[in-house]
This record gives C-alpha cells, structure tokens and sequence, in this order.
C-alpha cells in the first residue's frame, strides 16, 4: 500500500489517484526498479533479524546446556542461604584470607575434639586391661606362693614384691623379666622363670613368709626354740629384706647371739 500511495502521488498523471485505482497506469522500468529495492530492504532487514536471533537462540540453549540436570528451585534456595552466609560477606568484601582462616579453625577444633574423645576410650581401655593384667598376675602369683607352702596371709607380700618383675605374656601367663624387659631364666638356664620357682627362692631371704615345720626347727635359727630370727645368724641379704619388710626398729628387736 505504501508503495502503491507514492506511485500515485509522484507519478501517476493528475486525477487518476482520485478515480479511486490505479487503472491502467503503466509501471515504467524506473518504478519497477524502486518498487524491488523496497522490497529488498525490507526483505533483508527481514532476515538480518531473523538471522540475530537465530543467533541468540543457538547461544541461549548453549549456555542453558551448562545447567542441564540441575533444579533452579534447589539452586536458588541454596544461594539465598550463601547470600546470608557470613563467608559469603567476607568473600564479597575480598577477604579471602579470613574466610580460610575461619574454615582451618572449624576443622582443626573438629579435629581435637575427636581425637580428645579417642584418646579419652583409648586410656580408658588401657586402664581396664592393666586392671584385668595386675589381676590375673595376682592370681597367679599368689598360687604359686601357696603352691610353694607360703603361709596364706603373706600372699600379698608376695603380689608386692612380684611387681615390676611379671609381666603378662601374649599367651596369658606370668613371665619373669629384667629391666630391660628381657625374659629372665630359671636355674637351668633354659627355661624362663616361673612364679612357682621365684616363690621358692624368698625361702632363703624371706623365711618368715613360711610356716616353721612342726618337730624340726626350721626357722628357728637355733635360737632356743623360739622360732625368732636371730641377727647374729642372719645373712646380709636377709637383713636388708627383713628391714625393708618389717622396718629397722623391728629388726633391733630380734635377738642376737653371742656368735659373730
């Protein structure tokens, strides 16, 4: 229509525009020329925007291919809880460093306060298996003793001098050892020491730990009968194991011969 409008107003002879047509107004070379670069003009204007925004659209499925799988409902909740985030603050204000620094302390105070807590059944599970060891040691000591023929109430001076010396072996028994924690031997030189075998050996530095055999004398150091130790007769080594169990005034209170 508008290319008709100005073929009738530039160039259509007076009145024909009236008539209410064109009639048989001739379209000349030179009209049909501007009539086509009208056309073309718009019909390239046309496709240059359709060929934008084909354009466009190829971008945006590009860019919407990234997100493919993810909710934006999820995705939105979420970066409304980071935007009241304090991290999110700090980044936002470039301190990265601080953010870091709060994240390292999160984790190493998680860190302590689970290894507080292992250690915490860690010692409490050493406690009961040194209670469980110091008990079966005792036990076993104590047998051995009354195996020995110690009197029964000097089994506990037994257990107290055992300790620091037993120790209990992966197999569950009482092992001898040093102090260096090397497995003490018996007399044979071969076996390991055993309770029973140590028990016998305080025979000799601790004889008040045994009953006195009735009608023989034993223990009575030829004292008159008595059954009391007699210093004067008592070797060095059972000096120092009686002071150390009974205490000095009790050892000055024993006799003493007249023999040297």
């Amino acid at each position: 229509m508008l290319y008709r409008n100005l073929f009738l107003k530039y160039y259509a002879p007076a009145g024909e525009g009236e008539q209410g047509g064109a009639g048989g107004v001739e379209i000349t070379p030179e009209i049909q020329a501007i009539i086509d670069q009208q056309v073309a003009d718009q019909v390239s204007g046309l496709k240059n925007k359709n060929n934008s925004l084909i354009g466009s659209e190829k971008a945006l499925k590009e860019k919407l291919a990234a997100f493919e799988g993810i909710d934006p409902v999820a995705v939105r909740s979420i970066l409304q809880r980071f935007s009241n985030d304090e991290e999110a603050k700090l980044i936002s204000e470039g301190k990265i460093d601080e953010v870091l620094t709060k994240r390292t302390d999160r984790m190493r105070g998680d860190f302590d306060t689970k290894l507080k807590a292992a250690n915490e059944r860690a010692d409490k599970a050493e406690g009961i298996s040194k209670r469980y060891c110091d008990r079966v040691l005792g036990d076993s000591i104590r047998s051995a003793a009354l195996k020995a023929g110690a009197l029964p109430g000097a089994t506990d001076d037994f257990i107290f001098r055992s300790k620091g010396m037993f120790t209990l072996g992966e197999d569950g028994e009482a092992v001898a050892v040093d102090k260096d924690g090397n497995v003490m031997l018996g007399k044979d030189g071969k076996s390991p020491l055993s309770p029973l075998e140590w028990a016998e050996s305080l025979k000799e530095v601790a004889p008040h730990l045994w009953a006195a055999a009735a009608g023989t004398g034993a223990g009575e150091h030829k004292n008159g009968g008595t059954g009391a130790l007699d210093r004067a007769k008592m070797t060095q080594t059972q000096k120092n194991e009686y002071i150390r169990t009974n205490g000095r005034e009790s050892y000055l209170r024993l006799p003493k011969s007249k023999e040297q």
